[in-house]
């Protein structure tokens, strides 16, 4: 009878135990929430392909990690921040979601990038773009994935004064990721030896640009650089053309410009155009294989936004996987410690800033004759090292970089 207690006793031991180390994935299942804008002006970037990359993530993990299930939900922010932060709200209090993804449109990625710090919980954002998510409202538990406003005016506004595109005139969207975007980029052109004639501002989401590039054509600059991105570089950019600016030898840069955006424009309409990117389909074997099954899903190319997510949530789940929890501050630490090396990135790294660092690119639009099929569409001008394309890591202003 003894030796029955014993056993008895030390099975419920072992039970305990084995509890105790199955119970570090809280609530038995780790869920991913891809908070993104489904129905607007990023929608081709983002949205619906955002969504597709993280579940083809999932799959391809196997659909479980440290043997519990993973789920995938999804919301439309519709790029307003009351929106997004009350979505973000409930999937943290209530819907128990481990993770946020994504998150276009900087007025929301700001606050939900701060709502997930006070709820202890991991945001990682690709579709956002102010460099800000990093800098002054960098955060420990946020990373970003894809690209920043820095990033993509550090690489394209170098390159183009280097070659005597030296006078800028910006017209910006006129929300957060607009005016970091126009900062940034007026800051290397002056600091590349360039100068700034003027701005104007547009709202979001504008159809009509013809008092912005009228004014842009009249200040003679070299350079017209929109900093603006989805449905408004659409549609600037088929204005511009329409008002002759490119033929009155004004140069267009689309400081965000994504693969969507240039095959809806066309390639006739976007010739010559300079695009910075951190990913183009046709750069590889891997690019392509992993481009092909996303656009038989999705029915284009993936976006740098909607590839960078896939690469994320591979990441997210083997750190998860390394150390049997989806405990938020030990799976950013073994994310931060782990480099990325994949089809997105090679050596990869996440700073303390939460900046994953990793090589830009710039392109150009090739020529119609240049082009050898409905998606062949950039030409590579330079390969852009992740450290020289991100901000340095004292340049931002994080506190948790400078201390205080």
């Amino acid at each position: 009878m003894q030796k029955l207690s014993v056993a008895i006793a030390a099975g419920l031991a072992l039970a305990a135990t084995s509890g105790a180390a199955q119970a570090q994935i809280s609530d038995d299942i780790v869920k991913i929430g891809v908070l993104t804008d489904m129905s607007s002006l990023y929608a081709d970037a983002t949205g619906k392909g955002s969504l597709a990359a993280v579940e083809m993530a999932v799959a391809d993990y196997g659909g479980k990690v440290a043997g519990k299930p993973v789920a995938v939900v999804a919301a439309d922010h519709q790029n307003k921040p009351d929106v997004g932060v009350n979505i973000a709200r409930n999937w943290y209090d209530n819907d128990k979601v481990d993770a946020i993804f994504d998150v276009p449109t900087s007025s929301v990625a700001l606050p939900v990038s701060a709502l997930t710090r006070e709820k202890n919980r991991i945001n990682i954002n690709s579709g956002g773009g102010s460099s800000d998510i990093t800098g002054t409202a960098c955060s420990p538990n946020t990373v970003h994935w894809t690209y920043d406003t820095y990033a993509l005016s550090n690489v394209a506004g170098r390159a183009m004064v280097k070659r005597g595109e030296d006078s800028w005139f910006f017209v910006t969207a006129d929300y957060a990721f607009g005016m970091a975007l126009q900062r940034d980029a007026a800051n290397v052109v002056k600091e590349s030896g360039g100068k700034v004639l003027g701005e104007v501002r547009h709202p979001l989401n504008s159809s009509d640009f013809s008092s912005f590039l009228l004014q842009a054509q009249a200040s003679k600059a070299k350079v017209v650089a929109l900093a603006n991105a989805g449905g408004d570089t659409t549609n600037a950019l088929k204005q511009a053309s329409e008002f002759g600016l490119t033929q009155g030898g004004q140069k267009m840069i689309a400081l965000l410009q994504e693969i969507t955006d240039t095959h809806s424009l066309g390639i006739k309409a976007t010739q010559g155009l300079i695009v910075t990117d951190a990913f183009y389909w046709d750069m590889n074997e891997e690019t392509r294989a992993f481009s092909k099954r996303f656009n038989e899903k999705v029915g284009h190319m993936p976006t740098m936004i909607q590839a960078g997510l896939y690469s994320a949530t591979m990441h997210y789940l083997k750190a998860i996987d390394a150390i049997k929890t989806d405990e938020a501050p030990k799976v950013m630490e073994e994310m931060r410690k782990t480099p990325i090396n994949d089809f997105f990135a090679r050596n990869g790294k996440i700073r303390i800033d939460g900046r994953m660092v990793h090589d830009m690119y710039l392109f150009e639009v090739k020529k119609p004759e240049e082009s050898k099929g409905e998606w062949d569409l950039y030409k590579l001008i330079a390969t852009v090292p992740g450290d020289e394309a991100f901000r340095p890591l004292d340049k931002g202003g994080c506190p948790m970089v400078t201390g205080h």
